[in-house]
């Protein structure tokens, strides 16, 4: 199972250590606001038994538009290997509203 936090608890964690933060939305929302450091890796072009190269054993975090699509990310994940794997409740729109009101939202 894979663990929820709120964009304000992955603020927190990315501010007391290395995180992976990584982006599974599309090009196109990418290029509308993105979180500065994460890793973009679009769910479309997953595929399993592909390299990833990402480190399993670093706390990984996923986030998508509103945190559905990040899930399946954060659970296939959590099925090849990784144990530190969490979900960003609402996504970049909830970061947006909670931590960057700046950011620019869609």
């Amino acid at each position: 199972m894979v663990r929820e936090v709120s964009p304000a608890e992955v603020a927190e964690m990315r501010a007391s250590g290395p995180v992976q933060l990584i982006d599974v939305r599309e090009d196109s929302e990418v290029a509308i606001c993105r979180i500065e450091g994460a890793v973009h890796l679009p769910l479309s072009k997953v595929v399993p038994g592909d390299d990833l190269t990402l480190d399993p054993g670093q706390k990984t975090i996923c986030y998508c538009h509103h945190g559905i699509r990040s899930m399946y990310l954060a659970q296939y994940l959590k099925q090849i290997g990784f144990e530190n794997v969490f979900n960003m409740t609402g996504g970049i729109n909830a970061w947006a509203l909670e931590v960057d009101p700046l950011m620019q939202r869609y």
